[in-house]
């Protein structure tokens, strides 16, 4: 069997494009990806079952939310539960793509996780709300669920942007002004607040409430003038992609 170093090596070359990623995608995740895709791949393990094991620490993770009164401890458990499930994350896909192994299957599979995990993070938090917060008003239970409708709206948004994307260049449709733009520094500085790796860093702040909240609620606004830019320039794109 290969060794690690030639295994990491060789995952370097798989890697996806830098374009759309933030630098801690880039920097941080991605090279932890690397890490646990060549131990996996030394393991023999599936990429399927590198995406089952990132389940596995984010939903034990998610749970801890849930039910666990918050303290400095639980919250450093949390986050390295959060951050360890999302560098998997990365590794699933990098393992399929240096054995050849991914499929429709996996990528089905690994979105499916995404979303499981994007809903449970907000309602966890509005769970932890009720019962261990001490909230200036119930107003803030609406916060959880305003970041839901955010993220899920993000997530299906940008899925179909990319399928309706792939699918108009199936048809040999022009592929617009968006498509020769190289990855920029400023680009992946400017991503950093909407990245999964960096909104996991709040949840240090669970030992203290009022950090906690206030933490949470400017990562909800950062996240819905995300939204807002997003839904803006995924509309330009499509609509440059339609056939003449």
């Amino acid at each position: 069997m290969e060794s690690t170093s030639t295994v990491l090596r060789e995952l370097r070359g798989a890697q996806k494009p830098a374009k759309g990623v933030s630098l801690y995608s880039r920097y941080v995740n991605r090279p932890a990806g690397r890490f646990f895709a060549a131990a996996a791949f030394r393991l023999r393990m599936t990429p399927n079952q590198v995406t089952l094991v990132s389940a596995a620490f984010t939903f034990a993770a998610l749970a801890g939310v849930a039910l666990v009164r918050p303290g400095p401890w639980p919250a450093v458990l949390v986050y390295l539960g959060l951050a360890v499930g999302f560098a998997l994350d990365s590794a699933d896909g990098q393992l399929a793509r240096l054995t050849g192994r991914g499929g429709p299957d996996g990528e089905w599979l690994d979105h499916v996780v995404d979303c499981a995990k994007m809903i449970l993070v907000h309602t966890t938090v509005l769970i932890s709300f009720h019962r261990y917060f001490a909230l200036p008003s119930d107003g803030w239970l609406l916060l959880p669920l305003g970041f839901l409708f955010v993220a899920v709206l993000t997530f299906c948004a940008g899925l179909l942007r990319e399928q309706l994307g792939k699918a108009a260049a199936a048809r040999g449709a022009p592929k617009g002004q968006g498509g020769s733009v190289p990855a920029s520094r400023l680009r992946a500085v400017a991503l950093l607040p909407a990245d999964y790796g960096v909104f996991c860093l709040v949840f240090l702040l669970l030992g203290d409430e009022t950090a906690f909240r206030i933490g949470y609620a400017v990562l909800a606004a950062v996240h819905a003038v995300f939204l807002a830019l997003f839904l803006g320039k995924w509309f330009r794109e499509l609509r440059a992609l339609r056939a003449d």
